[in-house]
């Protein structure tokens, strides 16, 4: 089976090139933006440039069964611009409507789309998302991604190449971008944190826990034409997590208690209120559909897969 992984030099791209090179019923090629992306080494790559209405991926999609598609905008951290939609719209609506239409063409078998739980909303009360929660993105990036999900299924629509969609929430390893990034450095520096009064749940799923269920997404068949809420499936708070990060670390996590409310207000201040949300509000997911459809178990426990992030962590800083 040849695979086509777009985003490949990224967080999880490289997580899942790594993976797909591993197997030996995978044949995986890298999609980078330049020749000198930093693939995966001894991976096949293909050149295709920044992601947009006008890429050519007649040479990327040549012989490719399935296509995993990474590759698109991101949060820009501090952005502030009227145009910031339509530059997310630009990349991950026009630029994944392109790839879909021209994987149809080259009779790709089966698309699968990264999209986000951000489609479904920033936080939960009470209920999990689950896959029949009706869609409530509040960001510029989670619209865009909701988009694209409907111009996969409409491109896919009544032809023979399989869709498949995926809403992970926060992914986290040692080499994580964004929040999690700076709560390893926060959690590692041994300072006292306010975060003993945060009484929260939070879904979350380790890199290898979600290329583990994106190999699935690519062989299974009963994947054909589903969206999958995927996750580690513990609800954790914002303590536990830093506990068990700082158990791998070997430090002991410094807790302090702050009215949220408080942190609330400061995070506003400064601009970072996402930063709260993510760290002080509930978001959970019911990933039940994954694990009885696909008959998926995530190989690693979320406790053992955070403590691991923290040893490795600490071993990179050494």
């Amino acid at each position: 089976m040849r695979v086509l992984v777009t985003g490949a030099t990224g967080f999880v791209g490289r997580g899942l090139i790594h993976a797909c090179a591993d197997s030996d019923d995978i044949d995986v090629l890298a999609a980078i933006r330049t020749a000198h992306g930093g693939a995966e080494p001894n991976v096949d790559v293909v050149v295709v440039g920044d992601i947009s209405g006008e890429v050519n991926w007649a040479r990327a999609l040549e012989g490719v069964d399935v296509v995993v598609h990474l590759a698109g905008r991101a949060h820009v951290m501090g952005e502030v611009s009227a145009y910031a939609l339509a530059k997310f719209r630009a990349v991950n609506v026009v630029g994944t409507s392109a790839l879909a239409k021209q994987a149809l063409e080259a009779r790709v078998k089966r698309f699968i789309l990264i999209s986000s739980i951000g489609v479904n909303g920033s936080r939960t009360i009470n209920t999990p998302f689950v896959e029949s929660s009706i869609p409530a993105p509040n960001a510029d990036y989670a619209i865009s991604k909701l988009e694209a999900e409907q111009a996969i299924r409409q491109i896919a629509e009544g032809s023979t190449m399989e869709w498949v969609i995926v809403r992970p929430p926060l992914v986290y390893g040692v080499q994580a971008p964004g929040n999690f990034g700076r709560l390893l450095k926060l959690v590692s520096s041994g300072l006292p944190l306010p975060f003993a009064s945060v009484d929260n749940s939070r879904s979350m799923i380790s890199l290898e826990n979600l290329v583990h269920f994106l190999l699935q997404c690519i062989t299974n068949p009963s994947a054909a034409n589903q969206l999958f809420l995927v996750s580690d499936g513990t609800f954790l708070s914002t303590p536990e997590i830093i506990t068990h990060l700082a158990v791998g670390m070997g430090v002991k996590a410094l807790l302090l208690p702050c009215p949220p409310a408080l942190m609330r207000w400061g995070a506003s201040l400064i601009g970072r209120e996402g930063m709260y949300t993510q760290l002080c509000e509930s978001l959970t997911i019911d990933s039940s559909k994954a694990r009885s459809l696909l008959e998926w178990t995530p190989p690693l426990p979320p406790e053992l897969a955070l403590q691991k992030c923290g040893r490795e962590f600490l071993a990179l800083r050494s």
